[in-house]
């Protein structure tokens, strides 16, 4: 695979001003913090120049609720998902030449879906780096979905800033490779909507129609609630980070309910 990197956006010594001309100093670290990192990036199999810059991104937006502080790793998390994307869009488009882009896309909205990220977080134990606001601790942070979703990809962007693109594209490689693989053997993945479709096309020889039921959260943090309209009855919301993905889990809604009126 011969890829041409892409720019870095930033370097390290660039972190500490931001588009306003303003000091942005990252978190101190003790010495307990820093070795606990440092396994961390050994057992990873990775290699930071900034240690500090991979702590912000464990950082959880609830320490910036609670305290005050003014940084917390969701702009990582924007940064690590379009990197996220670019990398598995091209994992996808070289290692299937025979796939339409449909299909493709269809592969791709599991394999980084939170489901998905939650799970590799939790291999790469980081639930355990996670640093979080006393309520959000209190309440299990640690073990949600989308909080280890979003510290990986906001890895997945630290990364990117300390060591460019192809260092990231090597990390990421790595486990969505098995995701790919995983998708294919049908271990994880069912297309929803498609079997909706066909269901509804059998049972009533219409199509179901998708509605926003509504959306919620920062523009960079965006979760989508869809319905779906089967035969006059309504299924949903079901929830996602785009509006595909809330789609997938709508439509699941009301396949399996559907299947089981048929069975």
């Amino acid at each position: 695979m011969n890829l041409r990197p892409l720019r870095t956006l930033t370097s390290i010594s660039s972190l500490n001003k931001s588009s306003s001309g303003f000091s942005l100093k990252l978190p101190p670290l003790d010495q307990g913090r820093k070795k606990e990192l440092a396994a961390f990036v050994k057992s990873a199999g990775l290699r930071f120049k900034s240690l500090e810059l991979l702590n912000l991104s464990f950082i959880h937006r609830s320490v910036t609720n609670e305290s005050g502080f003014k940084i917390n790793n969701e702009r990582l998390e924007f940064l690590g998902d379009a990197v996220l994307g670019v990398v598995s869009a091209t994992l996808l488009y070289e290692r299937f030449g025979d796939k339409s882009e449909g299909e493709l896309a269809k592969i791709k909205s599991v394999i980084v879906s939170e489901d998905t990220l939650s799970g590799i977080a939790r291999d790469f134990q980081i639930d355990s780096l996670l640093v979080l606001g006393r309520g959000e601790e209190s309440s299990g942070g640690r073990t949600k979905k989308a909080i280890l979703a979003d510290a990986m990809e906001a890895l997945i962007g630290a990364l990117y800033l300390d060591s460019g693109y192809k260092a990231a594209f090597a990390f990421v490689s790595r486990f969505i490779d098995e995701e790919i693989t995983r998708v294919l053997e049908d271990k994880s993945f069912k297309d929803y909507k498609s079997l909706l479709q066909e269901l509804c096309q059998r049972l009533y020889h219409n199509y179901p129609v998708y509605i926003l039921h509504k959306r919620s959260g920062p523009e960079h943090a965006r979760l989508f609630w869809m319905q779906v309209t089967v035969a006059d009855k309504c299924y949903g919301p079901g929830a996602g980070r785009n509006k595909k993905s809330a789609e997938q889990e709508a439509a699941r809604m009301a396949y399996e309910d559907l299947k089981a009126g048929v069975e």
